[in-house]
């Protein structure tokens, strides 16, 4: 199996470098052919901007989606975005690894995402009609790919529980598993958190390790969460609304898990 790790923490010695440095090991150990996309080691320019295309189209102002589509479409993404690009293509497999700041990923991975994820390849695929809108939610570019997210976070597991004051960590985790990785096509894969950061001694580390090894070896036979394909039926097209029967009485992020 082909690996990708996107990776995002400024310190070579935290404890994601050491989880980073093991999952690698591990997987490398098991035969799978592992690349890592360190951002902050790479220096990754977060922004998306018009110098992501070596040749604007035209004089109009600089159109996010547009610009990212004509240089899709051309070959005139910045050569950052095609190698990114081109390890997707690669994978089988995309974990990606970053402690939780402020409910969300930090901003290098995000900008990472705004830039490869680029028009016409993570995105604006796909017929547009009354049977379908487009490829996407479960379908895609990277549909057959598999992804887990590996989080790190310092709030304890009861803050992020069902009645937790940070809300359910599936929750929490929702706009990235489902409309950052299901998406463009993956099959996205329980996360794996670990939680309570500044708690971890070297007894805790080699649970982490044990926990961690374990999801890694089923990389390829964990059943995936499942998130309800958007052309399969459940939704009501074009409105993109549940259909009434489907999960009745059930609303928000929970009824868009089958």
């Amino acid at each position: 199996m082909n690996v990708l790790i996107v990776y995002s923490h400024p310190e070579p010695t935290s404890l994601n470098g050491a989880i980073r440095d093991y999952a690698v090991q591990r997987l490398s150990d098991a035969g799978h052919q592992v690349q890592v996309s360190d951002l902050y080691a790479m220096q990754w320019k977060a922004q998306l901007d018009a110098a992501d295309s070596k040749a604007r189209r035209g004089d109009a102002p600089f159109h996010p989606s547009l610009d990212s589509k004509h240089a899709f479409e051309n070959g005139l993404q910045s050569d950052d975005i095609a190698r990114e690009q081109d390890k997707l293509r690669w994978a089988d497999t995309v974990i990606l690894q970053f402690p939780l700041w402020w409910f969300s990923m930090p901003a290098i991975l995000k900008g990472w995402i705004e830039r490869v994820y680029a028009y016409g390849f993570a995105y604006g695929v796909g017929e547009y009609s009354d049977e379908r809108w487009g490829d996407r939610y479960g379908e895609g570019m990277l549909a057959g790919k598999r992804a887990m997210l590996v989080v790190t976070t310092g709030g304890w597991e009861s803050h992020y529980s069902a009645r937790g004051i940070n809300g359910p960590i599936d929750d929490v985790l929702f706009p990235i598993q489902h409309g950052i990785l299901y998406y463009p096509g993956f099959d996205v894969l329980p996360p794996y958190v670990v939680y309570r950061t500044s708690r971890v001694d070297d007894g805790r580390f080699a649970a982490i390790r044990e926990e961690l090894g374990q999801r890694l070896d089923t990389l390829a036979t964990t059943a995936p969460i499942a998130f309800r394909p958007q052309n399969a039926g459940d939704y009501r097209i074009p409105a993109l609304t549940l259909r009434e029967d489907v999960a009745p009485g059930l609303a928000g992020f929970a009824a868009h898990v089958a």
